[in-house]
């Protein structure tokens, strides 16, 4: 039976793909920071329509620690998503060390450290590495400097760790254009929202469905790596 790791993968994106991941057939660890009470919610959902099938783990991804401890409570993996980022306006005049730091640890640094920590047991299982990236990594969004750059960062990771990482590992990346509506901090007018519909070819928004079987295809295609796959419905045509 395989098994994936699934980073954030508690609530929106990352539980659809924590739920496709298992449609298909893998053993899932949900990893999660806050959010234990939706992760162990999701675990136990799974549980019912598999026995012993989810599991649930707590980290906070920006401590090199807890990445640590995390790969050592692994013994098989096949797959591991990282999906856990942080997303909110960093307009340059406003931007701090805190707010770089909070956001290039979680979206950049971790993916890396847990990628590479991780290395040894994907070797044994020929497993694959898929990050989601942002179709901001090539275009970018106004008043989001720091996420631009720390999503810019995981799209050269993903093409970099899939050279050093070939043969025994693929390494690829999916990059969601609007799924999911932001929120708190980082929440849209409605004249936003309209705004960026306008820009979408298919005029209209994805879904997380939509990404997570992307996500699949690429756990499941053993000879693609280094590819990064936009799903957008077409924005980047217009951006």
């Amino acid at each position: 039976m395989k098994t994936a790791l699934i980073t954030g993968g508690a609530q929106r994106i990352g539980a659809q793909i924590a739920q496709t991941l298992h449609n298909d057939g893998y053993n899932i660890i949900i990893h999660y920071r806050h959010s234990k009470q939706a992760a162990e919610t999701l675990a136990q959902e799974l549980n019912t329509q598999r026995n012993n099938s989810a599991t649930t783990i707590q980290a906070e991804l920006s401590n090199l620690d807890d990445i640590k401890a995390l790969s050592q409570s692994i013994e098989r993996l096949d797959v591991l998503v990282n999906n856990a980022s942080v997303f909110y306006p960093t307009p340059v005049k406003e931007a701090t060390p805190d707010t770089w730091y909070t956001i290039m640890n979680t979206n950049l640094m971790a993916p890396f450290f847990l990628s590479q920590s991780l290395t040894n047991v994907l070797n044994k299982t020929s497993g694959c590495i898929i990050n989601l990236v942002d179709i901001h990594a090539q275009r970018p969004l106004k008043n989001h400097a720091i996420y631009n750059i720390s999503k810019a960062g995981i799209a050269m990771m993903t093409k970099t760790l899939a050279k050093e990482l070939a043969p025994n590992i693929r390494v690829c990346g999916v990059s969601p254009g609007s799924i999911i509506w932001p929120e708190n901090e980082a929440e849209l007018t409605d004249a936003q929202k309209n705004k960026m519909l306008n820009k979408i070819a298919l005029g209209k928004q994805g879904s997380a469905l939509d990404i997570a079987n992307t996500v699949l295809f690429l756990a499941n295609s053993s000879y693609i790596t280094g590819q990064i796959i936009s799903v957008d419905g077409g924005r980047t045509l217009n951006q």
